[in-house]
């Protein structure tokens, strides 16, 4: 299969598939908050749009393997807060997705120190607002089919602040790592010109996806799919964490110019920075 960037649907593309061909999918569909793509509509009726998200999730579904885990980041807008929650509460139903665990992707905060000093770090887009809060954060719903799916926490984990807990409990086996737990700050990177770096509305950073790449702990066996490309990030995390099989749809042809681009130059230096 190697790396295959389909233009067009993923819901025609997706059937072409066979049962059970894919191991991860990290993807981010389109949020129905409005957002200027370049050649899709991203402003159906809430329950239309919730009912697509269905037909493709299905395709998901009957492309994962047993042991499996399909990624999906979601995003809210202060006055639709309850947005992630209906995309996951429709793909929980009976019959069809576990939620297995919850991500919070931090892309901003603020942190005191033990000396009083106040530390902020990340990026977010300001509002102006009498009524809401600026909004800093993101849901990865990591959803599966059994709810028991194996990860490899540490794989994606953190070194011990307090090196006496490697010695100290079992489970760590001598090595410095630890779980980084469900919140993962991973701002994105500082760029020059968004139509040139960042050409797509809504796009993640490439450290997101290898969060999830290192969880699943497949390595380069795995088979990958993002139904949603944009402009490639999955591919390139999938790339440079050495995955030989990959599959991405993207129904606008300027993004996947992109993302074909951003592929081809790998080897360049960085000019990206997703």
């Amino acid at each position: 299969m190697a790396f295959r960037l389909e233009h067009g649907d993923c819901l025609a593309g997706m059937r072409e598939m066979a049962n059970g061909s894919v191991d991860l999918v990290v993807t981010s569909p389109p949020y129905n908050l409005g957002i200027e793509y370049s050649s899709y509509d991203d402003t159906q009726g809430r329950e239309e749009f919730l009912v697509w998200c269905c037909d493709w999730a299905r395709e998901v579904q009957r492309l994962l393997g047993d042991n499996g885990s399909f990624f999906l980041n979601v995003g809210a807008a202060p006055s639709n807060p309850l947005f992630p929650h209906q995309v996951l509460l429709a793909l929980t139903t009976p019959g069809f997705f576990l939620l297995q665990n919850t991500f919070h992707w931090i892309k901003s905060i603020s942190v005191e120190t033990r000396s009083g000093e106040t530390i902020s770090t990340g990026h977010f887009k300001p509002i102006n607002s009498k009524r809401y809060v600026n909004d800093c954060h993101e849901y990865v719903f990591h959803l599966t089919k059994t709810g028991d799916a194996p990860l490899d926490r540490r794989a994606a984990g953190v070194p011990y602040a307090d090196k006496s807990n490697v010695g100290r409990w079992k489970h760590t086996d001598g090595e410095d790592k630890r779980c980084r737990g469900n919140n993962w700050f991973i701002p994105y990177e500082t760029i020059q010109s968004r139509d040139n770096e960042r050409p797509h509305p809504a796009t993640f950073p490439r450290a997101l996806v290898t969060q999830c790449i290192r969880l699943h702990g497949k390595g380069e066996n795995t088979r990958m799919l993002d139904p949603f490309l944009g402009i490639g990030t999955s591919a390139v995390a999938a790339r440079e964490a050495g995955i030989e099989h990959f599959t991405g749809f993207e129904i606008d042809a300027d993004y996947l110019t992109t993302a074909e681009r951003r592929l081809a130059e790998l080897e360049t230096p960085d000019l990206f920075g997703l």
